[in-house]
């Protein structure tokens, strides 16, 4: 508790306020999260949006102009913090409305490298939630577990793109599990990043094709909901996401392979 009130975060046990509603439902939940940023956002309704790491420039924009889109209707987005969809789109789109990077390793753990920029802004603007110790290193089975506190405090999970055996469809599947709505994004039967989305529209996920679709869909869990995420002057939401926005004392990880 020391070392996290130096990062200047703080921890979330199960039952207290700040705890997001959703997640305190399911039913493995981590009795305690460590959480850098805005505790706020975690009391907000909150979406899911996941994809490809190695993900299409078609697939990056549709997942920013979605997280952008939930943002301006309110809705606070989470997702990973690795490369592709979960980096460079969801976050990008949502920094400035709201957005919640859920990693797989301690809180103050950087992974990948070149997303430091992008954890020092989530950090101050955003929210960083781990459920791992600090220091923890994410190795590839955190993952999976990781995968599930994303779609436990989402009302929804967006797929954007994701290959037959992405991890994204992990997160789908827990998705389901916990009762929550998925939505895919259609893709070229051409493009293997699209055949996980293709196979959950057989499967009766909701087809997406931008935020209006999701906010349809959620809206009746949506209505009366009474957070407001602060909006930022149009002119600050150019903010390079790969420029350190704030130093704080961080611990990088070591070179890991690629683990969705």
């Amino acid at each position: 508790m020391t070392a996290l009130d130096r990062l200047g975060g703080r921890l979330l046990c199960w039952g207290e306020p700040l705890y997001p509603n959703a997640l305190e439902a399911v039913e493995d939940a981590p009795p305690v999260l460590a959480l850098l940023g805005q505790g706020e956002f975690l009391a907000a309704p909150i979406v899911a949006v996941v994809g490809a790491r190695n993900a299409s420039a078609n697939g990056r924009r549709l997942a920013q102009d979605i997280s952008a889109g939930l943002g301006e209707e309110g809705i606070v987005v989470v997702s990973g913090m690795a490369r592709g969809i979960d980096d460079a789109a969801a976050h990008a789109g949502a920094l400035a409305t709201g957005s919640i990077a859920v990693v797989a390793g301690g809180v103050d753990v950087v992974y990948p490298e070149e997303n430091r920029g992008l954890y020092q802004a989530l950090a101050n603007e955003g929210a960083v939630v781990a459920e791992l110790p600090l220091g923890t290193e994410p190795q590839a089975r955190h993952f999976p577990r990781r995968n599930r506190i994303i779609s436990g405090m989402a009302l929804g999970v967006v797929v954007v793109e994701a290959a037959a055996k992405s991890g994204s469809l992990i997160t789908a599947r827990y998705a389901l599990e916990q009762g929550r709505e998925v939505f895919a994004v259609p893709g070229s039967p051409l493009d293997p990043r699209c055949r996980g989305c293709n196979d959950l529209l057989r499967n009766g996920a909701t087809l997406t094709e931008n935020a209006a679709d999701v906010v349809t869909q959620l809206g009746p869990l949506l209505r009366g909901a009474p957070f407001a995420p602060p909006r930022r002057p149009a002119a600050d939401r150019e903010l390079p996401l790969m420029t350190p926005v704030a130093a704080k004392p961080i611990v990088v990880e070591r070179a890991m392979p690629d683990s969705t």
